[in-house]
């Protein structure tokens, strides 16, 4: 017979194989197929009878031990019980949660019930049986909302789209308009018409805004130590990943290819970039640039729009100036003046957000003039899920959090918009930048 180190030995090794099927899923960013489910459930199979076998001998071991020991000693130990659920029957904080599903993986262990009604009110679904657990609803919501005030520009986009049910995305109907010289609308037009006139027909041109949900990922490795200093994964769980989906989301917002993830600003096709002045220098920002930027965008937007710039073209903007007659006035006004709740002061009377997802100075992207209220829609479905499970670093003795959140978003706009007066060389858009001066 197999001694328990033996059999420990083999249950290590049996969990290492179900978690390469996870690492595999995982680096080629797809869910598991039928047949690597079926060989995971076998696997688990085994492990369960192994461990049942490893349990049925330690306490052989242990009632040996109770009756080789002094007289009147107790036969067994009181077994730990879990501890006991908040007045609502919910965990008060991940940490919490994470302390549960790292207890719930000891042989014989009583499993907190609490785990499982995590699984049920989350987001997603799960196998608790297989070792994954879902943090409930409210904690993932909470952490939702951290990550939305982490980042800057995310939670600035006016048109959102849920997506709910079955569906993976969705598709909005809008003008196809390229310009407004002889029709709005893609088509329309109206005419005057004197009494017993005959009417010109006209009709808009349409196009379809196609949103489909991308997956963004984190995965997270936590030791059995780091599990048992509850503070400090609370920080890594909060701070880190949080902060980190926070600053993807702006990024794809400002630099998104649009393949395989969202498009932003800068690879759209409404985007306006703005010449650069006759004679220009290398790495420089006048204040001629800025105002043909704001010239250039749509005046209905004018109230919405905001200055997105790298951090570094601040000293161009704190010492740009207008000529008036032998002196000069402020083009830039820092923050602490008037417009104080700009938090990085204000340019043309609208705020400044410094970013570093815009470009460095002197290159496309470094400054942008954008209305994110009207210009840009996004699609989310189903919040942050946040899932752990104890078998995939089993070996290790490693517990593994993951966090997704499905998104896509896009410019309202394919293209810019020639006015009505001003020509195809003037064209307005929601989103303008400055051309690379080099």
């Amino acid at each position: 017979m197999k001694t328990v180190g033996q059999l420990r030995e083999e249950i290590k090794a049996l969990m290492k194989k179900a978690g390469d099927v996870d690492a595999k899923c995982t680096a080629e960013n797809r869910e598991p197929k039928d047949e690597e489910i079926s060989y995971k459930n076998d696997v688990f199979a085994e492990v369960d009878r192994l461990q049942k076998i490893v349990a049925t001998q330690e306490r052989h071991e242990r009632l040996t031990r109770d009756l080789d020991g002094p007289a009147g000693a107790p036969l067994t130990q009181p077994k730990p019980q879990a501890s006991a659920p908040d007045d609502r029957g919910k965990f008060k904080s991940g940490s919490e949660f994470a302390m549960a599903v790292r207890n719930a993986s000891a042989p014989g262990a009583r499993v907190d019930p609490r785990l499982f009604q995590a699984a049920i009110s989350g987001v997603g679904e799960t196998i608790p049986s297989d070792g994954g657990f879902l943090v409930q609803k409210d904690i993932a919501n909470q952490w939702l909302e951290e990550l939305f005030t982490t980042g800057i520009l995310w939670s600035k986009v006016g048109r959102r789209v849920p997506i709910s049910g079955n569906a993976n995305g969705t598709k909005i109907n809008g003008f196809d308009e390229t310009s407004r010289a002889s029709s709005r609308g893609g088509g329309m037009v109206v005419y005057m018409v004197g009494e017993g006139g005959q009417g010109t027909a006209t009709k808009p041109k349409f196009r379809q805004i196609e949103l489909n949900l991308h997956k963004i990922m984190g995965v997270c490795y936590a030791t059995d130590e780091n599990l048992s200093d509850a503070a400090q994964m609370e920080s890594i769980l909060r701070g880190g990943f949080t902060g980190e989906f926070g600053f993807k989301l702006d990024d794809l917002l400002v630099n998104g290819t649009g393949a395989g993830e969202p498009l932003g600003i800068l690879n759209a096709g409404s985007l306006v970039s703005v010449d650069k002045e006759t004679g220009q220098r290398a790495a420089t920002i006048v204040a001629e640039n800025v105002i043909k930027m704001y010239s250039r965008m749509f005046a209905p937007s004018l109230s919405n729009a905001v200055w997105l710039v790298n951090q570094n073209t601040l000293p161009q903007l704190l010492t740009m100036s207008v000529a008036v007659g032998t002196g000069g006035v402020p083009v830039y006004l820092p923050p602490g003046n008037t417009l104080a709740n700009a938090p990085g002061g204000a340019l043309m009377g609208r705020p400044v957000y410094p970013i570093e997802q815009c470009a460095s100075l002197g290159t496309v992207g470094d400054i942008i003039f954008a209305d994110l209220t009207n210009g840009y829609v996004v699609a989310e479905k189903g919040g942050l899920q946040t899932d752990m499970s104890i078998h995939l670093r089993f070996d290790y003795d490693e517990s593994v959090f993951r966090f997704i959140l499905r998104v896509d978003g896009q410019p309202v706009r394919a293209t810019a918009l020639t006015p009505y007066k001003g020509g195809a060389s003037y064209t307005q858009s929601h989103f303008i930048a400055l051309a690379t001066r080099s």
